[in-house]
C-alpha cells in the first residue's frame, strides 16, 4: 500500500481497497445462505435445528471476528510508520490468542452446549441437529482463527483482493460439501442438517491451507516471513490486542446479540410475525456488507495514514468513506422502497407473509441511513485505535435506548414494527455520538 497523495489518488485507493472486501463479504453471506437453504429442503427439523446451532454460533463468531480484527489497525499503523520488522511478532501473537480463544471454544462445545441445549426443551431430533451442527463447526474452529488473523494481517497490508481471492475460492467449496453431506450424495453420509456443520468446519481447514499458500507465494506478502521462526509470546503485543479487541468484540456483540433478542421478544406475535421480520433482516444483513466493507476499508486506510503521522490524509478517508456509504444507503433504501414487493416474493408465495415482510422492509429503510453514517465512523476510529468508548456507546445505545424504546412502541398500534423503530433509534444514538467522538480523536491527534 502507498500514499496517496492527490485527492483523486485517495478516491482510487480507497475502491482498490473497498471492491474486494465487499465481494468477499457477500460470498460469505451467500455461505450461511446455503447452510440455510440447502438444510431447509431436506427438512423442516433439519431447517429448525441449523437455525438453532446458527443462532448460538453467529454471535460468537462475529463479537470473536471482531476481536481479532484488532490486528488490522495495529499492523496498518506499523506499516506507514515504515516498521515492518515488528509485523511477524505481532501475527504470531495474534496466532497464540486465535488458539487460546479456539481451545476454549472446543471445550465449551464438549462440555456446556449439551446442557444449554437440554434447557431450551426442544424437539429431540432438532436438538440432536443442533449438536451435531456445532460439533461439525467446532472441528474447524482452529482453523477458522488462525484464518481471521492472517486475513487481518492480508487486508491490513491493503491487499484486499488476496482476501477476496480465498474467499471465491472456498465458499463453492462449501456449498458443495453441501451437498455431499446434507444429502448423502455419491456415496457420503448423509448427515441431514448436521451436515452442513461438519461442511463449515471443512471448508474453515480449506480457507486456511489456501490462506497459507497464498502468503508463501506472494511477493508482497512473502518477505515479512510470517511462517519462518516463531516470535516469542509478548505481553505487551497481547495486551495491545487486547486492548482493541476487545471493545471492538463486545460493540459487534452488543450489535448482534440486540437483533437475537428482539427476535425473542417477537415470539408473543406468531409464527407469521417471526417469519416475516427474519427474511426482512435477512435482507438488511445483506445490505449491511456495504457499510461493513466501507468501515473495514477505513480502519485499513486510517490506520495506514495515523501510522505515518498523516492526520489530514486520515481525516480525508473519513470522509471519503462517509460520502460512499451515504450514497449506497440512499440508492439501497431507494432500491427497497420501489422493489419491496419483489424482494418480499423472493422468500414468500404466501400473499399475507409477502405483505408483513413488505412493511418490515418499509422500515428497514432507517437502517441503511443509520448504518451509512455509523460504519464509517466505527472504522475510522478502530483506524485510530480509539476503540475504548465504541463497546460503552453500543451497550448504552441499543440496550438502555434502542431496546426499551422498541418494547414500549410494540405495545402501542405499531405493534411488532415498533422494535424496527427501536433498532433504528439505537443505530442513530450510536452514530451520533461516535460521529463526535471521532472529531475530538482527531482533533486530539491533529495537536499531538
Amino acid at each position: 500500500m502507498q500514499q496517496a497523495s492527490s485527492y483523486f489518488d485517495k478516491w482510487k485507493q480507497f475502491f482498490i481497497i473497498f471492491f474486494p472486501i465487499v465481494i468477499t463479504q457477500l460470498a460469505l453471506f451467500s455461505m450461511t445462505f446455503f447452510d440455510t437453504t440447502m438444510s431447509g429442503h431436506y427438512s423442516s427439523t433439519a431447517l429448525a435445528g441449523v437455525a438453532i446451532g446458527s443462532s448460538l454460533w453467529s454471535p460468537i463468531n462475529a463479537s470473536l471476528t471482531g476481536f481479532l480484527m484488532a490486528i488490522t489497525p495495529i499492523i496498518s499503523q506499523l506499516i506507514g510508520a515504515k516498521q515492518d520488522k515488528k509485523v511477524k511478532a505481532t501475527v504470531h501473537n495474534g496466532i497464540y490468542v486465535a488458539l487460546t480463544i479456539a481451545i476454549i471454544l472446543i471445550l465449551v462445545n464438549l462440555f456446556l452446549v449439551p446442557l444449554l441445549l437440554t434447557h431450551m426443551h426442544l424437539n429431540a431430533e432438532v436438538a440432536a441437529t443442533a449438536r451435531h451442527f456445532l460439533t461439525g463447526i467446532s472441528i474447524g474452529l482452529p482453523a477458522f482463527f488462525l484464518s481471521a488473523v492472517l486475513r487481518s494481517f492480508i487486508d491490513s497490508l491493503g491487499l484486499t483482493r488476496v482476501s477476496m481471492v480465498i474467499t471465491l475460492t472456498t465458499v463453492p467449496m462449501n456449498i458443495l460439501l453441501n451437498y455431499l453431506l446434507i444429502f448423502g450424495n455419491f456415496g457420503f453420509p448423509e448427515l441431514g442438517g448436521a451436515g452442513s456443520g461438519y461442511a463449515t468446519g471443512i471448508t474453515y481447514w480449506l480457507v486456511l491451507i489456501v490462506s497459507i499458500l497464498l502468503i508463501e507465494t506472494h511477493r508482497k506478502i512473502r518477505h515479512f516471513q510470517i511462517f519462518s521462526k516463531p516470535a516469542a509470546a509478548s505481553f505487551q503485543k497481547i495486551k495491545e490486542i487486547l486492548t482493541i479487541g476487545i471493545p471492538n468484540g463486545l460493540t459487534i456483540l452488543f450489535e448482534t446479540g440486540i437483533f437475537s433478542a428482539v427476535t425473542i421478544l417477537m415470539s408473543r406475535f406468531g409464527t407469521d410475525i417471526i417469519a416475516a421480520h427474519q427474511s426482512a433482516n435477512s435482507v438488511s444483513t445483506l445490505l449491511y456488507a456495504f457499510p461493513l466493507s466501507i468501515a473495514s476499508s477505513l480502519t485499513i486506510l486510517v490506520g495506514f495514514e495515523t501510522g505515518a503521522m498523516r492526520i489530514e490524509g486520515a481525516k480525508t478517508y473519513r470522509h471519503i468513506g462517509m460520502i460512499t456509504a451515504i450514497s449506497i444507503g440512499t440508492l439501497n433504501g431507494t432500491l427497497l422502497f420501489f422493489f419491496r414487493e419483489q424482494v418480499a416474493g423472493f422468500y414468500s408465495n404466501e400473499h399475507d407473509l409477502i405483505l408483513l415482510i413488505t412493511h418490515f422492509l418499509l422500515y428497514a429503510i432507517l437502517f441503511q441511513f443509520a448504518d451509512a453514517v455509523l460504519s464509517p465512523v466505527l472504522g475510522a476510529l478502530r483506524g485510530y485505535k480509539d476503540v475504548a468508548i465504541t463497546s460503552v456507546v453500543a451497550f448504552i445505545s441499543y440496550w438502555i435506548v434502542g431496546l426499551p424504546v422498541g418494547i414500549f412502541l410494540s405495545y402501542s398500534t405499531l405493534g411488532a414494527y415498533g422494535f424496527w423503530i427501536g433498532l433504528s433509534t439505537g443505530l442513530f444514538t450510536a452514530a451520533f455520538i461516535l460521529s463526535i467522538r471521532v472529531r475530538y480523536t482527531e482533533k486530539k491527534l491533529r495537536v499531538s
